[in-house]
């Protein structure tokens, strides 16, 4: 490996959160086998005396032979004071003590006698000496046993707080993806570690870079539909204008008809793609003013009449408290009723009961609802029926007009309310309902 090879791939290395992680696992890994055993090791050379039962009777002896008959006070404090050991003498001559006896079991108690606290041993003289543990090994041990887990929960939680501060930048990254996804593409994720960047930096930069070039993207589309729909407009309204010009004599007033219709669809095609293009637009503002809800819909019904008689015995219902004005963009509104009904009355077959539509109040302002008595769709089709250009029946959709939009508009518009557009299959016919949250249906202040 060259000489300039090995420092790349040694900053490279320094600098890997891969790496990192494992030195960090491996190095609390040692440390806490190293405590672990430590402290076991201190536990059981605590309690050495239990494994060697048998020679505490001989050592006893050894300890009374020391302390002499009769027994030497000297002798048996100076014991007491080099070992962990209670000395008890009592007799004839001598009754002396040097500590309280433990109030716990020894670790040297016999099998045979477990509640015994002692060994006993009687001299010659009649004197009675009794020897047992003191408690500072017993609490030698409980203080080392509290000191390991203290250890060892100091090491967890700087091992938590480690990780955590390394890994922050993964939520970061999973924020900014979910701003991205929702088309605010400001601010960038942050990246940290720019100059010598690790695999979670290199991540950040990655998705930064994907959301500039998505932006880019969905602007030059936006920029394109715009201006072709701005261009087309013109040849649209010549087109419109020669057609109404040609003479209206029975040879030529179906082909008139006709292209007037086709260019009317045109021109609505037109104004619905601007339109969907505003309320995408991140910057889409409402008009709000005060708005007559019911009025509007009535408004609307009999305007629809004028080109389909059936929309006249469309059946609106109005609760009472909608009677107030409220603050909405009337527009906006206007266009998702229209959808919405002309969708309806599109798939209301002959002979069939005509939509109806209701307007109330619920817990989360205002709700909308639309029902049509039509073939409705597949269940599996339901969520895809407000996307645009979406037609789950191709032919019939062209039978009866419609490009895919309308469905659409209205979830644009219901949105950008800060409300939703749900539908569903009413058994028979669709049903649509608009749940405008409460703070779109207050009084207007204005």
């Amino acid at each position: 490996m060259s000489e300039a090879v090995r420092p790349s791939w040694w900053r490279r290395a320094r600098h890997s959160l891969r790496v990192r992680l494992v030195l960090l696992f491996l190095l609390l890994a040692v440390a806490m086998s190293a405590v672990f055993l430590g402290g076991i090791g201190k536990a059981f050379s605590s309690g050495w005396r239990g494994a060697v039962d048998p020679l505490i009777g001989d050592y006893a002896d050894r300890l009374v032979a020391e302390i002499g008959s009769p027994p030497s006070v000297e002798r048996a404090q100076a014991i007491a004071a080099h070992l962990p050991v209670v000395v008890h003498i009592s007799g004839p001559q001598v009754n002396w003590a040097s500590g309280a006896r433990p109030q716990r079991g020894p670790l040297w108690a016999r099998e045979d006698r477990p509640d015994r606290a002692a060994v006993l041993r009687q001299t010659a003289d009649g004197h009675r000496i009794e020897l047992s543990l003191s408690a500072r090994p017993a609490q030698g041990a409980q203080r080392f046993v509290w000191i390991t887990l203290a250890l060892l929960l100091a090491l967890t939680a700087a091992a938590y707080a480690l990780v955590h501060r390394m890994l922050r930048p993964i939520r970061a990254i999973g924020e900014g993806a979910r701003r991205f996804g929702a088309g605010q593409f400001e601010p960038p994720i942050p990246v940290q570690h720019a100059r010598h960047p690790d695999e979670l930096s290199e991540l950040a930069q990655t998705v930064n870079h994907m959301a500039g070039d998505i932006r880019q993207m969905l602007d030059a589309k936006r920029t394109l539909l715009l201006a072709m729909s701005h261009e087309l407009r013109s040849p649209l309204t010549r087109a419109r204008l020669n057609a109404e010009l040609l003479p209206e004599d029975a040879a030529t007033q179906p082909t008139r008809d006709a292209l007037l219709r086709d260019l009317g669809q045109m021109r609505e095609l037109i104004a619905d793609l601007l339109e969907s293009e505003r309320l995408a637009s991140p910057h889409a503002a409402l008009q709000r003013t005060p708005t007559d809800l019911p009025a509007l819909a009535r408004a609307l019904i009999d305007e629809l009449a004028v080109a389909n008689p059936l929309a006249a015995s469309v059946r609106l219902q109005a609760d009472a408290a909608l009677a107030a004005p409220l603050s909405l963009d009337a527009g906006r509104l206007r266009l998702l009723l229209r959808n919405l009904l002309d969708n309806a009355l599109r798939h209301t077959p002959a002979g069939a009961p005509l939509p109806e539509l209701r307007l109330r109040r619920s817990a989360e302002g205002v709700l909308i609802e639309l029902r049509d008595h039509g073939p409705g769709v597949p269940p599996e089709q339901l969520a895809q029926l407000a996307e645009p250009f979406y037609r789950p029946d191709g032919a019939r959709q062209r039978g009866t007009g419609g490009v895919g939009l309308g469905l659409y508009l209205a979830r644009m518009v219901a949105q950008a309310h800060g409300g939703r557009l749900l539908l569903r299959n009413a058994e028979p016919g669709l049903l649509a309902q608009v749940v405008l949250p409460a703070h779109s249906d207050l009084q207007s202040n204005q």
